[in-house]
């Protein structure tokens, strides 16, 4: 089956058919250009809604931590893939599908154009050979019928008896031309005739059937490239199937992690203070003044142990007490009398005054109803440690649990940089080895301010980790006391709870307490923290600084090297002693960048 054979006289009608064609690949580009788009848009909505639900991660307090955040962050990062995906498609089909459209209907558009010219050159071509051989015709027809007058003529002439001789001859010569010229235009119009048919026969079986047979398999390379394009168009999306599978089995492996006794293990873990739960409420007893009168002032020996037990309880359990919804009401108590205060005695017979529970109350409503004093440099200390913000490096602000917590990740991220640190200081080391035995490599001084200040980051360090590690021993030690109070019998409750440490933490244990004077009895020392005087300690001996300490930090003592302070108080195992100049400035500075010089009569003391 061959156009120039089957549509040797359809050149009009290929002609449309062929500029269908064209028109067709075209709209099909066009086609592809719009879903090109689609999948370019899709993909950056999804990109874009992929970052709208993205957490910004501008500090690790704020980096997802629960299994369902976790896995829900994991299912956002395959749906950011998956668009990376669509984006993969939409590159695929622009370049080999669109891009090829584009090509090659430019490509058929200028051959349509140059077969389709060759067959009309073709066509004009025949029909100058026509109109030759039709003017050849109608030259001859005329000469013939010249001819044939002329012959009329003569024979007429030739017949006529009055004609004259002259008269024949003229009319015969006038024949012999005609007949002459009649013979010459037959054989131009045979030639002509002949010349034409040989062209026409060239024409529809040779030129246009090679015509033809161009335009045909034009169209048949358009209807070929097209089924290339629509085999291409499905590949580009078959081809990340996998991958967007892969995708989806992300998303199935990240709903399948979610677990939710650990997600209720973290918020316990967040959340827990580590302080004890509230104990019963005491009973105040206070109808002893009822039996004091009834018995003449006079206290049996055992209201006082009584009194004495239920005192101790009170002041144990009733100061400082963190409820569940806020502190508990204090009730209104009477006024402080010396009937208040009684004699009690400690296991082992020593004998101390003991206060029942209104000389506390009376004293917590005297402190906030009255006068406030100028307070302390500890109170100072303690408070700084709360408001301020530098003063919070030791996290006391937190609960216990929550501040062994924070302790104990920043000990980690101090030991990471310490060993950074050290790395760094035995690869110049190295260097400078290196530079020493090959001076040509580089100068080993040039190395030397580096070695120091790596050597001054390491010792910051060193101390840092120190510092924190003391905090936490002692966050760690309240904890562990907390426990041990749980199984102790009843005497330990003597020890009063709802201390503060002098950084402002919350703490139960009166014992613990770090940088405080040494204390000698539990009753005294409680009152003492609360109700602390200003007069200054005294120095029990003096120092002498051998290196120069900054004190950036709060509650610190800056000092120059070879400067000597006043002692008033030792170092409790932290690495800080607490120090005074001469014009009354107090602090804490480090012991080891300093050298002490106690009294004798002062130590222990």
């Amino acid at each position: 089956m061959s156009w120039g054979t089957e549509l040797w006289d359809q050149f009009d009608s290929l002609d449309k058919h062929t500029q269908w064609g064209i028109d067709f690949l075209e709209r099909y580009a066009k086609f592809v250009k719009e879903r090109i788009e689609i999948e370019q848009n899709y993909a950056k909505q999804l990109r874009n809604l992929v970052k709208k639900y993205c957490p910004k991660r501008s500090s690790k307090d704020e980096e997802p931590r629960f299994t369902s955040c976790i896995a829900f962050f994991n299912i956002l990062n395959e749906l950011n893939d998956y668009a990376g995906q669509r984006e993969v498609v939409a590159e695929e089909m622009a370049h080999r599908v669109y891009g090829e459209l584009m090509r090659y209907a430019h490509d058929l558009k200028t051959e349509r154009k140059m077969h389709l010219q060759e067959g009309r050159k073709a066509q004009q071509y025949l029909d100058m050979c026509w109109k030759q051989m039709d003017n050849s015709k109608k030259k001859f027809e005329r000469e013939c019928k010249e001819a044939e007058k002329a012959q009329q003529s003569y024979e007429r002439l030739d017949n006529d008896t009055n004609a004259t001789k002259a008269d024949v001859e003229k009319a015969k010569q006038q024949l012999n031309l005609r007949t002459h010229m009649a013979d010459e235009n037959k054989n131009e119009y045979a030639a002509q005739l002949q010349n034409f048919n040989g062209e026409q026969h060239k024409h529809f079986y040779v030129v246009i059937p090679q015509i033809y047979k161009q335009l045909q398999e034009m169209d048949e390379r358009r209807t070929i490239k097209l089924s290339e394009c629509y085999r291409g168009f499905a590949d580009s999306e078959r081809k990340v199937i996998p991958i967007i599978s892969k995708c989806l089995e992300g998303m199935i492996l990240a709903a399948k992690s979610v677990d939710e006794r650990r997600d209720s293990q973290m918020v316990v873990d967040s959340f827990k203070s580590g302080f004890e739960p509230p104990g019963d409420f005491p009973f105040e007893d206070y109808s002893q003044h009822i039996y004091r009168t009834i018995s003449d002032g006079t206290i049996s020996a055992s209201k006082q142990e009584s009194g004495k037990m239920d005192a101790k309880t009170t002041v144990g359990k009733a100061k400082g007490k963190l409820w569940l919804f806020g502190k508990k009401p204090k009730p209104q108590s009477p006024p402080l009398t010396p009937t208040s205060l009684f004699t009690s005695s400690t296991p082992n017979g020593s004998q101390f005054l003991t206060f029942s529970i209104e000389p506390v109350h009376y004293c917590m409503n005297e402190i906030k109803t009255g006068k406030p004093r100028i307070p302390s440099f500890r109170s100072l200390k303690r408070g700084w440690s709360v408001k301020m913000g530098p003063a919070l490096e030791d996290f006391s602000h937190l609960p216990p649990e929550q501040r062994r917590k924070k302790l104990q990740q920043r000990i980690d991220e101090l030991n990471r940089e310490l060993q950074k640190e050290s790395d760094q200081k035995e690869a110049l080391n190295k260097m400078k080895d290196v530079y020493e035995k090959n001076p040509q490599m580089g100068d080993p001084g040039s190395l030397q301010p580096k070695l120091a200040e790596t050597m001054n980051n390491i010792d910051r360090l060193r101390m840092e980790i120190h510092k924190n590690e003391a905090w936490l021993s002692e966050v760690e030690g309240k904890t562990g006391g907390r426990g041990d109070r749980r199984h102790s019998s009843d005497i330990n409750h003597l020890v009063t709870q709802g201390r503060e440490s002098p950084e402002g933490s919350y703490t139960d244990d009166a014992n613990q307490e770090v940088r405080g004077p040494p204390q000698q009895h539990g009753h005294h020392n409680e009152f003492d923290d609360e109700f602390e005087d200003d007069d200054p300690l005294p120095a029990i001996g003096h120092c002498k600084a051998i290196y120069p300490f900054d004190g950036h930090n709060e509650g610190t003592l800056a000092m120059k090297e070879g400067e000597v302070l006043y002692i008033i108080e030792e170092d409790k195992g932290d690495g800080w002693t607490r120090a005074r100049r001469q014009n009354g400035e107090e602090g804490y500075v480090p012991t080891s960048y300093i050298d002490v010089t106690l009294e004798k009569n002062s130590k222990g003391s």
